[in-house]
């Protein structure tokens, strides 16, 4: 694995830091409607992300995931300002608006989406490995998904495939403790996620997700056995979300007493202290990094304030006749 650097580590802050102060902005601008329909937000599991991007190959490697999925095309080098003005439905959105919150893609970076369907993304990601592996390429393809999604039967069925073919694919169940509202333990009758991928003799097991350190180490281990030809892995990333499932989610299932025992090991703060401890950075140069995101996050509204709405013409423009269309007679 990528040496964990000192620059790591303040790679780490800033991103995990503007990742949150980021989706803190479209929480505020969702309740002032300026973003519309559903919001789902990630503060808390921003560890996986970033120690995923420290053990990836962004030249080749690929990532999709459920609806929550604002941050990652980021992490891998969409512009944030794109993924604003999607979420403001603008025209400079990544899909010129038309996706919105819930449907984020960049081809171009290698992010295959947000998907809607619960689960619907888990087969779609041994889809993209397969293709990756037909093509002779070693590139990996992660494809994340939440606890509630793992007790879709579309999870067994792709399980069973990759295994089969020893797919470049790796499985990451994101579990942040509740499926919407319905905690883990009330869906199975053990608490072990991870324990799934025994049942294909699939490599698998728990990782702590509030540390980017322990997830850089747990991937870096799967992509390695994946370029190697060996196949998929299952992880099971233990974290917590401090918002509720979606905006509209009045979080009456849990206390506030939870939430905020679990804000002791906030990653963003497991790495600042590590920072301060290791004398990483002086306090004047972790303001300057603070007030660098407050701004970059400014940038991202005001981009998207300004950007016009897609003219109605767009909208006829993503519907499209192929003409010389080779399977109707």
């Amino acid at each position: 694995m990528k040496k964990i650097t000192k620059q790591t580590y303040l790679d780490w802050y800033k991103d995990m830091l503007f990742w949150r102060k980021f989706e803190d902005k479209l929480a505020s601008v969702y309740i002032q409607q300026k973003v519309r329909g559903f919001l789902h937000l990630y503060n808390g599991q921003e560890a996986i992300l970033a120690g995923a991007l420290h053990a990836m190959d962004l030249s080749k490697d690929k990532m999709i995931t459920a609806y929550r999925n604002h941050v990652q095309p980021i992490g891998m080098g969409e512009d944030p300002k794109k993924v604003m003005a999607e979420l403001y439905g603008k025209a400079t959105g990544t899909s010129k608006g038309m996706g919105g919150s819930m449907h984020i893609f960049s081809k171009e970076f290698g992010f295959y989406g947000g998907h809607g369907i619960v689960g619907g993304q888990i087969p779609l990601g041994a889809g993209i490995a397969f293709a990756d592996k037909y093509k002779g390429s070693d590139a990996v393809t992660l494809t994340c998904f939440g606890d509630g999604a793992a007790r879709q039967g579309s999870l067994h069925e792709a399980f069973n495939l990759a295994m089969l073919w020893k797919l470049p694919v790796i499985f990451i169940c994101e579990n942040n403790g509740y499926a919407m509202g319905t905690s883990v333990e009330r869906t199975a009758n053990h608490g072990d996620i991870w324990k799934l991928g025994l049942g294909y003799e699939m490599p698998c097991g728990p990782v702590d997700a509030m540390n980017p350190i322990k997830v850089a180490e747990a991937v870096d281990e799967a992509i390695q056995r994946a370029r190697r030809g060996d196949g998929p892995t299952f992880l099971e990333m233990k974290t917590y979300r401090y918002r509720g499932h979606s905006m509209s989610d009045a979080q009456h299932y849990r206390t506030k007493e939870e939430v905020e025992e679990y804000k002791k090991i906030d990653p963003i703060t497991q790495i600042l202290d590590i920072i301060i401890e290791n004398k990483y950075a002086t306090d004047d140069e972790i303001a300057a990094i603070d007030q660098q995101v407050k701004e970059m996050v400014a940038e991202c509204e005001k981009f998207a304030e300004e950007s016009p709405y897609p003219e109605t013409q767009q909208m006829y423009d993503m519907v499209y006749e192929q003409e010389n269309y080779p399977f109707i007679s």
